[in-house]
């Protein structure tokens, strides 16, 4: 026989395949870093391997819209961008707001372009990006922005530059008002991608304070435009989408969304249980997810800080992103929509869904493989809430442009350790 037309199958398996509204049992063919065919049956005389996925789901390759992987330089917060990317069957990472202007060189040469998974970024609004985790408010001011200098470099790196990244909260804003995010916004539209909003508390309050938590959102959305993201909107922080005089999804959020803004999960130590079932219950599905795994609240090997619980990005419940991904599937959402998350809804936001998000023919090998696992299974968040889920997500392995990468890193959850 001469030569093959395919380097791998994958047959067998469940393609759940959102972009493409395809749900069915059917073989994928890789050639060449591409996906080749997508068919319900592929001759495995025609590869040079065929791998048998019978009995799991084949995605595309998973989208995580929210780490913190600028490894060293944004100190004990930033993980390695493996151990969170293909090591944990994610094909593409965005950090976000690790890189400044000053910082993006070093991300690019040092993080993005050494990397098996592709790391792409939401440049950060403020001159220092995202040292440790910006645990130190002073660093945060308006003086702290270059609206000017920061469009240059974000529009001279539109290729990693996919966003902006910037916080809405009230330590924040009992510093310095809105003004931050006017600048933010400003840089937005500048570069030409969206603004990424932070919401919920993340400094403590400067001075008398402010008097009420939803004024930050309040004041916020109207600022914001079509396509721009709100991140965290579970957060069990105040001046997030719940009220905090109501006890209920805030009626500028269904305001924003009607007009366009999206809905990030950025699931994190944060993450709240309580908060979003209300926010679900009252009809708001997130549009992506980002796991937001640091090094404050996730082992992936680091070496972790003595500290380390003393700091006020600390969550000592384990989580990634196929961990928040069962994590959705528990609080309702379908399976195909939870897909559409890490893969199609992601890639459009980035701005990839050209080259990612798809098992389309001819797009890049970006593919997920995961068991689909049945159960009693425990989820507990950081407030100690927890939630009995009958199905969870695990990844296999990943394949980043057709090249396979095992799922060996510490930061995956094992569901059969949460079991009942």
């Amino acid at each position: 026989m001469g030569a093959r037309p395919y380097d791998l199958i994958l047959k067998g398996g469940r393609v759940l395949d959102p972009a493409n509204r395809s749900d069915r049992i059917s073989d994928v063919a890789v050639s060449n870093g591409r996906i080749a065919a997508v068919e319900k049956a592929i001759d495995p005389q025609l590869s040079e391997r065929t791998t048998d996925v019978t009995g799991k789901l084949v995605l595309p390759g998973l989208i995580d819209t929210h780490a913190h992987i600028f490894e060293h330089v944004t100190g004990r917060f930033g993980l390695n961008p493996d151990s969170c990317g293909v090591r944990a069957g994610v094909s593409t990472l965005v950090d976000q707001g690790g890189p400044s202007l000053m910082t993006l060189p070093a991300f690019r040469h040092y993080i993005s372009d050494p990397a098996h998974s592709r790391v792409l970024c939401f440049l950060s609004a403020y001159l220092v990006g995202g040292l440790e985790g910006h645990h130190y408010p002073q660093l945060y001011s308006p003086e702290d922005v270059d609206v000017k200098r920061t469009i240059e470099v974000g529009l001279a790196n539109r290729d990693l530059v996919k966003g902006i990244k910037a916080h809405a909260e009230v330590g924040g804003k009992s510093r310095w008002g809105m003004e931050v995010i006017k600048k933010a916004r400003d840089i937005a539209r500048g570069v030409g991608v969206p603004l990424y909003i932070h919401l919920g508390q993340l400094w403590p309050e400067q001075g008398k304070g402010i008097d009420d938590p939803d004024t930050v959102i309040e004041e916020l959305v109207p600022l914001m435009k079509e396509g721009d993201i709100l991140a965290h909107p579970f957060t069990r922080h105040p001046g997030g989408f719940i009220s905090s005089k109501t006890g209920e999804l805030h009626p500028i959020i269904r305001e924003g969304l009607d007009r366009g803004l999206r809905v990030d999960v950025g699931h994190g130590s944060h993450f709240s249980f309580e908060m979003a079932v209300k926010v679900i219950e009252a009809g708001i599905f997130p549009n992506t997810l980002g796991a937001d795994m640091h090094g404050y609240n996730t082992n992936a090997g680091q070496v972790t800080a003595s500290d380390r619980e003393q700091n006020p990005f600390y969550g000592k419940t384990r989580f990634c992103l196929s961990h928040a991904m069962t994590e959705l599937l528990a609080l309702g959402m379908p399976l195909t929509d939870v897909v559409a998350t890490v893969t199609s809804n992601a890639a459009a936001m980035l701005g990839i869904d050209d080259e990612a998000g798809s098992l389309t023919v001819g797009r890049l090998a970006d593919i997920a493989v995961l068991d689909h696992l049945q159960g009693r299974f425990t989820l507990t968040d950081n407030s100690g809430a927890s939630v009995t889920a009958s199905e969870a997500l695990s990844p296999v392995f990943s394949l980043r442009a057709g090249v396979r990468h095992e799922v060996d890193s510490p930061v995956v959850v094992d569901p059969q350790e949460l079991a009942s």
